[in-house]
């Protein structure tokens, strides 16, 4: 795939706890010159859409460990749209899938979805779940009406596979994120069935692609 192909499939991403606003704006910058998209943390949504506005700009909610409350998720989704995000991450509750609570999980994201009119990317933590719940976590998002699945945050122990890519996306368009740094491991993960590559390397990939 060459370079012009791939950059609008990459979200070029910076959320790390250290994140300043300076590396905010080098993401952007980045973004804008190879033409990818940007994932930036909550508190520079709007700072982010003011200074980048032709870069599609998503954030993350409940980000990292999924267990903020419902209400919680919903106003912090809401704030995020309306500061300029135009696409969301949020992370389900991996404890209440995990016990059963896959209802719950799903009404959970529903609310979110119906409450704002952008798409949400639902981070399913794929690397601590099993691929049964992996399936049940995927199957909540697609009943809320979520736009696509994502592997990992990249905090929670492990990253995409194409193995869990391939499981994904018989459910949802899948974005594959998490250890992701070269061209090669982004084409796997696209060759899998991803349609999305979530990446701070978005550069180095974008690099190692033929122009």
């Amino acid at each position: 795939m060459e370079r012009s192909e791939l950059a609008p499939l990459i979200d070029h991403t910076v959320l790390g706890p250290e994140t300043t606003p300076a590396d905010v704006r080098r993401v952007l910058d980045e973004a804008a010159e190879y033409g990818m998209n940007a994932c930036v943390p909550p508190y520079a949504v709007e700072m982010a859409a003011e200074y980048a506005p032709d870069v599609t700009l998503a954030t993350v909610v409940g980000f990292p460990h999924g267990q903020h409350a419902p209400a919680a998720k919903r106003k912090e989704g809401v704030g995020a749209w309306q500061d300029g995000a135009d696409e969301l991450d949020v992370v389900i509750n991996v404890g209440r899938l995990q016990a059963g609570a896959g209802e719950a999980v799903e009404t959970a994201l529903a609310d979110l979805v119906a409450a704002i009119p952008i798409p949400v990317k639902v981070i399913i933590e794929a690397p601590l779940l099993t691929d049964a719940e992996k399936r049940r976590a995927c199957e909540a998002a697609a009943a809320a009406d979520a736009a696509m699945v994502k592997t990992a945050t990249g905090f929670g122990g492990g990253g995409a596979t194409v193995d869990d890519v391939a499981l994904m996306s018989d459910v949802l368009p899948v974005k594959a994120s998490g250890g992701i740094g070269s061209y090669d491991e982004a084409m796997a993960m696209l060759e899998a069935g991803a349609e999305r590559i979530g990446a701070s390397s978005g550069v180095a990939i974008l690099e190692g692609a033929p122009e």
